[in-house]
């Protein structure tokens, strides 16, 4: 089940990425990020209390916490990233947060078996590959590329952070404190920036009528992430992190493909390589 689950929550993740770029372009990073969040902890927080989910409130709520502290910066940076780069090389590149992860479990004592180990090997190529053959060039690709490793090694400790909060159980309401905390983090850098510079951090037509048309837009996309995070929690759970760390870092594929079929952007011969070593990785895993 922890291939199963971490390749469903790649799925949900590239989706999420994917609509989230998109929406980028047409409206500020931070209004994405909070506004997607917000409707995610609506529906969390409506979850937790019919279920009775606060019963299961505890010290591991702490890495939750965490994760929801550090969430909003990696997204805001990834979507920025997305917005001024191609989505076909910035999701690729994203994934060397993947580190973080894979050392925890490392430092853990988990210890992949051989063919386990050939799988990380051949999916990290892979996903290097993928996004390796546009580094050169002007200052904004300089810029999305500094962007991107900034949410990739936030990315990976939110993963490594989660995988933590829910051991034995618990997951709905871990999930509801991560993105209570995503709510005031990236609410409060949002009003921060309104009142700095409105123009730049709000909608021109303002927030409310800049969002209302792109609210369930936003809300896929808020609920895609969280439902991506809680599958992936239960990969780490059920198996072995390091395992489930690099399956759920496959979400590049994902976001390509969609990429390539919605907006046209055409992968060169390298990142086509990588996107199938990517996926023989993905095999090779899953069969070890």
């Amino acid at each position: 089940m922890t291939a199963l689950f971490a390749l469903l929550a790649s799925l949900l993740w590239g989706a999420a990425d994917f609509g989230g770029g998109l929406l980028t372009r047409r409206l500020p990073a931070l209004v994405v990020v909070v506004v997607s969040q917000v409707v995610a902890a609506v529906l969390l927080l409506v979850a937790v209390v019919a279920t009775g989910a606060l019963g299961d409130a505890g010290p591991q709520l702490l890495y939750a916490a965490g994760a929801g502290l550090i969430g909003p910066l990696a997204m805001f940076c990834f979507y920025r990233a997305l917005a001024i780069g191609p989505m076909g090389v910035v999701s690729p590149l994203a994934t060397v947060g993947v580190a973080v992860p894979v050392g925890a479990g490392l430092l853990l004592g988990e210890r992949p078996g051989v063919v386990q180990a050939a799988g990380i090997a051949v999916a990290l190529a892979g996903v290097v590959l993928a996004g390796g053959p546009e580094f050169r060039g002007a200052a904004v690709a300089r810029r999305a590329v500094t962007l991107t490793l900034v949410a990739a090694f936030g990315f990976g400790a939110v993963m490594a952070l989660i995988a933590h909060a829910s051991p034995h159980g618990g997951l709905l309401l871990a999930l509801c404190v991560q993105r209570l905390c995503n709510v005031a983090v990236g609410g409060g850098a949002l009003l921060l920036a309104a009142r700095r510079d409105p123009a730049a951090a709000l909608p021109a037509e303002g927030l409310w009528p800049g969002v209302r048309p792109r609210l369930a837009a936003l809300g896929v996309v808020g609920v895609a992430d969280v439902t991506a995070n809680g599958a992936y929690a239960l990969a780490a759970r059920g198996g072995s992190v390091s395992v489930a760390a690099v399956l759920a870092s496959l979400y590049p594929v994902a976001t390509a493909l969609l990429a390539r079929g919605v907006l046209g952007e055409r992968l060169r011969p390298v990142q086509a390589v990588g996107a199938g070593l990517a996926l023989v990785g993905t095999v090779l895993l899953a069969a070890g």
